[in-house]
């Protein structure tokens, strides 16, 4: 009972001093990460940092987002609840869970079979059921299900891929670190009339998107 107050108040702390603090102001985004237990989504000898300021590990060279970039992508996004959302990176889901408590319904993709299968147990357990996570190229996205309202990346790209424009409906947002080892920038592009508007935004850091239309292994720099 007193570990769980703890880690109730560990979410909390996160939320006003990792959020709330650095200007993440959407009340569904503070909602959603302020009741979604993010230490089950993070390996068990890493559990005990699940709420600190910074990504963690999750395998294969891959991890969980910091807090901070979770809720600003998530806000960026301006999800209303009625839309289909498509994540590129599912990681261990947590990035998954949050858009899940935001909208309608949400498609993931995963390129590592065993971490797709630990995000599945993950969002199971939160009791999330909107959330459907496939394993595949992210680069190429899963147009059997297209259009999407809203796309997000959460690995780095050389570029936006086209395949996924393709996959955004039209008035529909993409979010997306792009950029290679040495530096990422985060990048909103807007679907209007069939043009793509896009803006600059911030300085990332993000593990590199493999695939099709992302990062080859020899290509990372």
């Amino acid at each position: 009972m007193a570990e769980q107050e703890n880690i109730r108040k560990a979410r909390h702390r996160m939320v006003q001093e990792q959020l709330i603090a650095r200007n993440i102001s959407e009340p569904r985004v503070l909602d959603a990460m302020g009741r979604v237990p993010r230490h089950l989504f993070v390996p068990l000898e890493f559990q005990r940092r699940a709420y600190s300021d910074g990504p963690l590990p999750i395998g294969h060279g891959q991890t969980i987002s910091q807090p901070y970039i979770v809720g600003l992508m998530s806000q960026l996004l301006q999800l209303a609840g009625d839309e289909k959302v498509l994540e590129i990176g599912t990681g261990s889901g947590y990035q998954a869970a949050i858009l899940g408590c935001l909208a309608k319904e949400v498609y993931s993709v995963e390129q590592y079979a065993n971490l797709a299968d630990g995000a599945r147990k993950a969002l199971t357990a939160c009791q999330i059921e909107n959330v459907r996570v496939f394993v595949g190229d992210g680069s190429l996205g899963l147009p059997e299900f297209a259009p999407f309202e809203a796309i997000l990346l959460t690995a780095a790209a050389p570029e936006v891929p086209p395949a996924l424009i393709r996959q955004l409906t039209e008035g529909g947002r993409l979010i997306a670190p792009v950029g290679g080892e040495r530096g990422q920038m985060l990048k909103l592009v807007l679907k209007k009339k069939q043009r793509l508007v896009t803006r600059t935004l911030v300085p990332v850091a993000f593990v590199p998107l493999r695939g099709q239309h992302g990062w080859q292994d020899d290509e990372w720099r």
